[in-house]
């Protein structure tokens, strides 16, 4: 399969959290978490289109200070998402500095800050280094399916957990990819050309199989249809081939609510990057914590049926130890 995403943690098992998602042939990518990105060189920060934060834990949310610094002075637009009390922090980020000179400025950064709550609903607020970063206020919308963004490349979706506080956790799929057999479309007499773009869109969209998809001949014979079925046209000259799916968990308690969730959004998916902080024989401390042992995050990944399993997020406690966290969170995914 191509490979259209090409995930990597920023930091070792012992460091921050941050999860960069490079969508390779589109000069951008998503971030999950904003924990130390120091490591990441201007060139990748500059990248980054989307910020998907668990919640605003320290560690979880320091590198918001780095990216802001990268960008000022850029045209550009940045997304930043999480859960209730994210816009607030943002907005306290940015009351923190001084800005009478930031009007000045030729290009304008925009942030757009949005913010998942408990009923469902998203509420947004925009700032614009072309005001000095005062805070605008959105219409409030609904978060159908908890799906945050519905981009022609890829979706993200979100599920709320309890760790003392709400804490997102994301799952980021590809979208179908449509490849067309020329050699079919030509076997058919018609002609490859801009109309293919339509058949493709029309696809991706779910539209019905009777939808009237306008082509175009190679032979311009006028007693031709100007039209052929959708349902035809995917029979005929495309192949489906389903994106990649991965999952993105960290500081959430062992709980059946939880579980429950984690098992939904993460289902089947490519790869699974999940939190094992604390060996199963320190289960207590996890508790206490509201977080996971290895052995939790490998049982949560089996019963989610993913492919790969990726932890991270290790207790300092075990420095110099973290293949016995990684070993027994992969004894539990395989069952053993």
């Amino acid at each position: 399969m191509a490979k259209y995403f090409d995930p990597h943690l920023v930091n070792g098992p012992f460091g921050d959290p941050a999860l960069y998602v490079d969508l390779i042939f589109e000069h951008r990518s998503l971030l999950f978490d904003l924990g130390d990105v120091s490591t990441l060189v201007p060139r990748k920060l500059l990248r980054i289109a989307q910020v998907f934060v668990s919640h605003r834990h320290m560690d979880h949310f320091i590198g918001f200070d780095p990216l802001l610094r990268c960008l000022l002075g850029r045209e550009k637009e940045l997304g930043v998402w999480g859960p209730e009390g994210t816009i607030e922090g943002v907005e306290s980020k940015l009351g923190a500095y001084t800005w009478n000179l930031i009007t000045r400025y030729e290009s304008n950064l925009m942030l757009r800050v949005s913010e998942l709550g408990r009923d469902g609903r998203i509420k947004s607020a925009d700032f614009s280094s072309a005001n000095g970063f005062r805070r605008k206020d959105l219409r409030d919308s609904e978060c159908e399916n908890r799906i945050l963004i519905a981009d022609p490349s890829y979706k993200v979706r979100a599920a709320i957990l309890e760790h003392g506080i709400p804490v997102l956790a994301f799952a980021v799929e590809e979208r179908t990819r449509i490849n067309i057999w020329r050699s079919r479309v030509e076997e058919m007499g018609l002609a490859v050309g801009p109309w293919l773009s339509t058949f493709k869109d029309a696809i991706l969209n779910g539209e019905d199989d009777q939808l009237p998809i306008a082509i175009t001949w190679a032979d311009k014979r006028a007693d031709r249809p100007a039209h052929l079925p959708l349902g035809q046209l995917r029979s005929e000259i495309m192949k489906e081939t389903k994106g990649r799916k991965i999952g993105y968990i960290v500081d959430t308690a062992f709980t059946l609510g939880n579980a429950r969730a984690i098992v939904a959004l993460v289902d089947h998916a490519d790869i699974l990057f999940i939190e094992a902080p604390f060996l199963h024989e320190d289960i207590a401390h996890a508790t206490a914590r509201n977080h996971l042992t290895a052995k939790q995050a490998g049982t949560l990944a089996r019963w989610a049926n993913v492919k790969q399993l990726r932890t991270f997020h290790y207790s300092p406690r075990y420095w110099g130890c973290a293949c016995n966290l990684a070993d027994e969170a992969q004894a539990a995914f395989l069952g053993r």
